[in-house]
């Protein structure tokens, strides 16, 4: 674990990340001491910063401390970090506060092939999401939506968590964007509202305009979901997951992911 460029654990208690989730974060996956989109994370996380207000740490900086940890550990799961640093007491950020930023890693997980190949099983959260355009789009620090969503169930055939928003849109997985084919059309949530905006979606939707598929980035009802020739989940970590099950309906037929699959591995379009 890096913090400010130094090996450690340690930040200060009244690091404004820790008092009011004042911050953003991405997550990269590495292979073979090769980070997949670390210039789409990191475009993402300079934007993210410039919405909330923060100094984003240099690029250059950035990316040497990356290649240092990947010296060390090639196959990894890293966590990017930065926060507005320090502050004084109560909400409103100081001009002159010195942004903290992390970096923690962790073995790479083993990645089920099965997932991929034969689709996973998915439920709708009970907990709904709350509107703030403001934030839309951000990973910011402040994920409770996603734990008290995640909490809901234990059952390990289910792999993953359907959010709606207050008016009963399709938003997002607790952890992966989400994608519905309706007619040859490819569907994926507007997330003006709220919602995370995943580097492997836009990967997603370049892609299928690059093989002349519609796409088309609208609000969508839960009802229209479950209509569907085919959803699949996103997320620059697992990848690309097709859905098998989603309440009482079932899906079989994966050829588009499976063709997504295989230019995601090979690195094309």
């Amino acid at each position: 674990m890096l913090v400010n460029g130094t090996s450690g654990n340690t930040i200060s208690i009244r690091d404004r990340g820790l008092l009011y989730g004042d911050g953003v974060f991405r997550t990269l996956l590495a292979r073979n001491g090769q980070v997949s989109f670390w210039q789409q994370h990191l475009k993402k996380l300079q934007q993210d910063c410039r919405v909330l207000a923060i100094a984003c740490p240099d690029a250059s900086l950035l990316t040497e401390e990356l290649r240092v940890l990947l010296q060390q550990q090639p196959d990894a799961l890293l966590k990017l970090i930065v926060t507005r640093g320090q502050g004084v007491r109560g909400y409103a950020p100081s001009h002159n506060s010195v942004v903290t930023h992390i970096w923690d890693i962790f073995s790479a997980p083993e990645l089920s092939v099965e997932n991929r190949t034969r689709g996973v099983q998915v439920r709708l959260c009970d907990l709904r999401l709350g509107t703030q355009p403001k934030l839309a789009g951000i990973k910011h620090l402040n994920r409770l939506e996603s734990v008290l969503a995640a909490a809901e169930w234990q059952d390990t055939d289910i792999a993953e968590g359907l959010l709606l928003d207050e008016q009963g849109r399709v938003i997002e997985g607790t952890r992966s964007n989400v994608f519905a084919l309706l007619n040859d059309v490819l569907v994926t949530p507007d997330l003006s509202r709220c919602g995370v905006a995943g580097v492997l979606r836009d990967w997603v939707i370049d892609w299928a305009q690059h093989n002349n598929m519609t796409v088309q980035v609208r609000d969508l009802s839960w009802a229209e979901l479950q209509t569907a020739d085919l959803i699949f989940l996103t997320n620059s970590v697992f990848g690309i997951w097709p859905v098998r099950q989603l309440a009482q309906r079932m899906w079989m037929d994966f050829t588009l992911t499976q063709r997504m699959c295989a230019a995601l591995d090979t690195g094309n379009t």
